[in-house]
């Protein structure tokens, strides 16, 4: 274990976990809206957003796939010390974690079962940047519409085609997180 792994994490629990969950909490019950978390510092290529988000939703229970650059041994050491997630394939994954290009195809991870829609996977997408334009969205939690760059469309279109299956999104950039539940409908184009 690396001496990275030992640090980055949040230096007050209590009260960054929940500022970081509420965060996280605001940016799902809201999709589209732009949250912005603090407190933890994750080894590269890991944001600090999705550092957050790791060490705010996942514990020693939860099965964690780490795709692309994020397969490496600082971010290994790092969950290893500060959550404890089991690392596993893409077929074995509650959270997944990862660049777009690294995460597809998504139908690769659990859609969730009929009787169970709630044990489908959450993809932990690392964004370049977040911004408030590109596709357009509606849905629970919006009150008229709201717009999200998002990497590609088709995708998430047939993501909210399979509701209440489906797969469930958090994209960070740097200090930034935004949600995109299976429930939310997606139109127009890509802002990459």
């Amino acid at each position: 274990m690396t001496s990275i792994a030992l640090g980055g994490g949040f230096s007050s629990p209590p009260e960054q976990a929940a500022r970081a969950f509420r965060a996280v909490l605001e940016s799902v019950s809201r999709p589209g809206t732009l949250q912005s978390v603090s407190g933890a510092q994750p080894p590269a290529p890991l944001s600090i957003a999705a550092g957050m988000v790791l060490l705010t939703l996942a514990d020693g229970t939860t099965p964690l796939h780490l795709a692309g650059e994020v397969d490496c041994p600082p971010v290994r050491d790092w969950i290893t010390f500060h959550i404890g997630a089991p690392l596993v394939g893409a077929g074995q994954a509650m959270f997944a974690v990862g660049r777009w290009q690294d995460l597809l195809p998504v139908e690769r991870f659990h859609q969730g079962d009929p009787d169970y829609p709630d044990r489908a996977a959450t993809l932990i997408v690392l964004m370049n940047d977040l911004t408030n334009a590109g596709a357009t969205l509606t849905g629970p939690g919006i009150k008229t519409v709201a717009q999200l760059s998002l990497p590609e469309i088709d995708a998430f279109q047939r993501n909210a085609g399979q509701f209440p299956l489906g797969l469930d999104f958090i994209f960070t950039a740097g200090d930034r997180v935004a949600a995109l539940p299976r429930s939310t409908k997606v139109e127009g184009a890509p802002c990459m």
